[in-house]
């Protein structure tokens, strides 16, 4: 085991969940649970739940729930093991050893130096005699020194040895170099090691706890082909999760978040006082680097560039924030391409006045599309029509569908009764389709009750033996003294392996005399873990001995059938058997 079980126990009753949660959410008493709004999407109505008898945390709405250590890892970003360490520290705990993780670890906090150590390495260079024409660059840009300084902004020299030899004297390894992606090995020749940016102005990649986790890269030959060199996939980057400036903009005071496409705007914003600005760093917005925007804001105002690239991505972008429940206002940018040149010729003032009057997201959408047609043709003014009512009939109020009717109208050059009449139609045939597919999917008990997440949904083949799995997770957590009754059963008999795995650990735990929860499990993902808390707390049941071992009988007969290769997925006959025993009606778990 990486970490011991009875120090998982002490740091788990050191940490109650609802004190570890509360300083995120905040959290309201209903009965013996907490609820809030979710942290890790956007919602009005609490869905976010915390039950600190089980010392678990689940979301109805985003079906995310774990233990504390999962909560820590979700809203942090951290990895298992970084999560405990987090936990311990909170706790006043020493981390005792563990071999699975410590050289992992080491690796990441070497790491974390090394690319501390460069940040001062270039930020020096930049500093020193060799940097005056990044120097130059960077007060042609406008950019002032304080901002510099602020954001860590350096100068890798135009060679192909100084930071390498300028590191291993400070101990790192050529491998560390390459493993951190400040180094690159030449096709040519394996013995060659030379520095991967060169004649650039460096970039600090920094997370929200203020680790350098990389660099970007930004040219100052004219005539480069890569005009950035972004930070690429490390043991310590991830670039589907990080956002440029976040560890600061997360600090800012206004109410929403700019999201701009490269760093040089992001800094712009900061230098002019939008401390709220992050970006993106030209990569499509990914959903980890949205979920992290929607526990900081409920409003972001996109600034991306209004070249082709930088409009599609702005669209991809709204459908992403749309679905996070985060609004979205666009920044149209007039007399400049990006926000740092818009603010360094107009200035503060008139960012400001823009920001104020920036578009909500269906302005946008509705603009680009008529942007898209020649509405001097009738034939174009059709097409242009429908399109629009297409897109009207995916918003959601009735007020909103009737004001962009009438501005679509107006561009069409018909009357708003008849685009109103077009989007209703539209609308009408969404919302059959919606309701056709929630009518098939509330007929079919098999889909009902597999898991939400669509990962581990291939696991569940044999629905009869899963269903019965569950429940006898779910009997064992509020009785683990039913094990008793299990007559030898394993993990290895349950036809989910993940489910077989959690039996198999809570089983260890209550021969060993400690403490038989979710919460102190280790080595699952956060699917997986999600999937657990939701059978942990899905509805109220009782302890009921005969139906933990009809469960028991149900997978040993689904076992057997897999070993003599006649398996069969038999949930309706499970189902009917389950309604003529107690504690197995509609109104215990089946109802969701």
């Amino acid at each position: 085991m990486a970490f011991p079980a009875a120090f998982l126990d002490e740091l788990v009753a050191r940490n109650p969940i609802d004190e570890v949660v509360g300083q995120y959410v905040q959290l309201k008493r209903s009965g013996s649970n907490y609820f809030g709004l979710c942290p890790f999407h956007g919602e009005k109505t609490a869905s976010f739940s915390v039950t600190p008898n089980k010392q678990m945390y689940y979301c109805f709405g985003c079906h995310k729930g774990g233990g504390v250590v999962n909560f820590i890892m979700e809203i942090e970003g951290l990895s298992y093991p970084d999560a405990v360490r987090f936990l311990a520290k909170r706790a006043n705990l020493e981390v005792p050893e563990d071999t699975q993780y410590q050289s992992q670890y080491k690796e990441q906090e070497r790491l974390w130096r090394l690319c501390r150590d460069a940040a001062r390495f270039y930020h020096e260079t930049l500093r020193a005699e060799i940097g005056t024409e990044a120097r130059a660059y960077l007060v042609k840009r406008g950019m002032d020194w304080p901002t510099v300084v602020k954001f860590g902004i350096g100068f890798a020299p135009n060679d192909y040895h100084t930071l390498i030899p300028a590191m291993e004297r400070l101990g790192y390894t050529r491998e560390e170099l390459i493993a951190a992606n400040l180094a690159a090995v030449s096709q040519k020749n394996a013995q060659n090691v030379y520095d991967r940016f060169r004649n650039r102005i460096m970039f600090p990649q920094i997370d929200l706890r203020g680790n350098v986790i990389g660099f970007a890269g930004r040219t100052l030959d004219k005539d480069a082909k890569a005009k950035y060199i972004n930070p690429t996939e490390t043991l310590i980057f991830s670039k589907r999760k990080f956002l440029f400036g976040m560890n600061l903009a997360r600090k800012s005071k206004r109410p929403y978040l700019i999201l701009c496409e490269g760093p040089m705007d992001a800094i712009a914003c900061h230098q002019f006082g939008f401390d709220c600005a992050v970006a993106s760093q030209g990569t499509a917005l990914t959903e980890d680097q949205v979920n992290l925007i929607s526990k900081y804001t409920d409003l972001v105002i996109m600034t991306y560039d209004n070249d082709a690239a930088g409009q599609n991505a702005t669209q991809r972008a709204i459908d992403l924030f749309a679905r996070a429940g985060v609004k979205v206002k666009i920044l149209q940018l007039h007399d400049a391409k990006d926000a740092d040149e818009f603010l360094h010729k107009f200035g503060a003032d008139a960012f400001e006045v823009l920001i104020q009057g920036s578009e909500d997201q269906a302005d946008y959408r509705l603009l680009s599309l008529q942007a898209q047609f020649d509405l001097t043709k009738d034939d174009q003014r059709v097409e242009f029509t429908a399109k629009a009512a297409e897109l009207i009939s995916g918003f959601r109020s009735q007020a909103q569908r009737e004001i962009y009717a009438e501005r679509a109208a107006k561009a069409a050059g018909i009357t708003k009764d008849a685009m109103l009449l077009e989007a209703e139609r539209a609308f009408q045939k969404h919302a059959s389709r919606e309701r056709r597919r929630q009518e098939k999917e509330d007929l079919s008990p098999a889909v009902s009750l597999l898991p939400k997440d669509r990962s581990l949904r291939s696991a569940y083949r044999n629905t009869r033996s899963s269903r019965a799995e569950e429940e006898i997770l779910a009997q064992l957590l509020m009785a683990p003294e039913l094990l008793e009754k299990a007559d030898g059963l394993t993990g290895s008999e349950f036809s989910v392996a993940f489910l077989g795995r959690a039996f198999d650990a809570l089983a260890e735990r209550f021969r060993t005399g400690l403490q038989v929860s979710l919460a102190v499990l280790e080595g699952f993902s956060a699917e997986e873990m999600a999937r657990l808390s939701e059978i942990s707390g899905e509805s109220e049941r009782i302890v009921d001995e005969r139906a933990f071992l009809d469960c028991v009988r149900v997978v040993r007969e689904e076992a057997q059938k897999t070993r003599s290769g006649n398996s069969s997925d038999e949930l309706m006959a499970l189902s009917n058997d389950l309604k003529a025993r107690k504690g197995y009606g509609g109104n215990e778990r089946g109802t969701k």
